[in-house]
């Protein structure tokens, strides 16, 4: 069975840029998880857990909603 990609979408890469450049061994750091567990949520391959989503939004200061979207509500807009 072939591995689907998240039916979330977000904004992670682009925010790490905008704050500094931050790597993503440092974020993972910044919210205690692995860098691979970064790269595998930029890449739409695992949807982080609410408390590392709560996390993100400590980091860059804005609401979850901002870095996370649902498709469905990508194609409404």
């Amino acid at each position: 069975m072939a591995k689907t990609r998240s039916r979330v979408t977000n904004t992670l890469r682009a925010r790490r840029f905008a704050h500094g450049e931050i790597t993503q061994a440092e974020l993972a750091r910044q919210i205690g998880v692995t860098r691979q567990t970064i790269i595998a949520i930029e890449q739409g391959k695992f949807s982080p857990t609410l408390e590392s989503a709560l996390r993100l939004e400590r980091v860059f200061g804005v609401p979850v909603s901002e870095i996370f979207k649902l498709l469905e509500d990508l194609e409404e807009e």
